[in-house]
């Protein structure tokens, strides 16, 4: 009797350990040449994120970019430093400021982006950013991105220049700022 148990014992060791080995053999590393999936950040959330503006000045550009776990809108402010004024949040429906105008913007979820910069030069008399309200950014070509869908412009009051950015959905971001420039991260999912 005692080793009919011990032999079954040993057989249950056996058999724990072979599953053990299958376990972390499906849970090994990628075979050397393969490319491994990049650790992506999910924290970031979806409310509303603002900084505070230190003497920004006009805003020149605005690019965009596809990384591997965003995509990436650049608003270009030379000479505003690292303390550039923004605030970013997400909208049922996207109505450029102070006019009220209501501007169609495609895509499943809509960012309201306001930074902290004119993007017309009043001393000159002649635009910063040659954006026109209610379309697209010029330049700025977002087809084949993951996350974004549409950009319109939604012109510059008082100082504050206003993005309307179209995304698939409402998805975790994140904003920087940087020198001399507002960034703004939008995650592809909530998950990594």
């Amino acid at each position: 009797m005692m080793r009919r148990i011990g032999a079954a014992l040993a057989v249950l060791a056996l058999a724990g350990a072979t599953l053990g080995t299958a376990a972390t053999t499906a849970g090994a590393a990628p075979a050397e040449g393969s490319r491994a999936a990049a650790a992506c950040p999910t924290g970031w959330g979806s409310g509303a994120k603002g900084g505070a503006a230190m003497g920004a000045d006009h805003l020149e550009d605005i690019r965009t970019g596809q990384h591997e776990c965003y995509d990436r809108i650049v608003f270009d402010v030379p000479g505003g430093g690292d303390q550039i004024g923004y605030h970013v949040q997400y909208v049922d429906r996207f109505y450029a400021d102070p006019s009220g105008e209501y501007i169609p913007v495609a895509g499943g979820a809509i960012l309201d982006i306001r930074v902290g910069a004119w993007s017309y030069n009043l001393e000159a008399g002649v635009p910063s950013y040659p954006g026109e309200v209610g379309k697209s950014l010029p330049g700025v070509n977002i087809s084949g991105y993951r996350t974004f869908r549409d950009t319109r412009f939604g012109g510059t009051f008082e100082g504050q220049t206003q993005v309307g950015l179209g995304v698939r959905a409402r998805l975790p971001f994140r904003v920087i700022q940087a020198d001399d420039r507002i960034v703004v991260d939008v995650a592809h999912s909530w998950t990594s």
